[in-house]
């Protein structure tokens, strides 16, 4: 039994988001791009609140990507290990009940 509730090398390796991995890949670089656009809003001393504006956007854009790779390890890693059972079954379930506590705290 591992002392660790984390996925092994192995484990982690097999991605549940594995066949969205572009999508989820394409949402993070236009993250990237709006942070990038922040940074310069802020260099040329943009108004507050329209930094805020998209500050607010950004942080919409992770919770949904965020919401879309908890779905997928729901889908994928969760329903796979429930359906073989066992011990890894509660991890799994605990590793998605920690994810979704740690969303609903940001």
């Amino acid at each position: 039994m591992r002392t660790s509730d984390r996925p092994t090398h192995e484990e982690a390796v097999m991605a549940g988001y594995g066949q969205h991995k572009e999508d989820i890949i394409r949402r993070l670089r236009r993250i990237e791009g709006q942070v990038r656009g922040v940074q310069r809003m802020v260099d040329e001393d943009t108004y507050c609140i329209d930094v805020l504006t998209q500050v607010s956007a950004i942080n919409a854009a992770l919770q949904s990507c965020a919401v879309a790779l908890l779905d997928e390890h729901l889908s994928c890693c969760v329903t796979e290990a429930i359906a073989q059972g066992g011990d890894q079954a509660k991890v799994k379930v605990g590793e998605a009940s920690k994810a979704i506590a740690r969303l609903i705290r940001t």
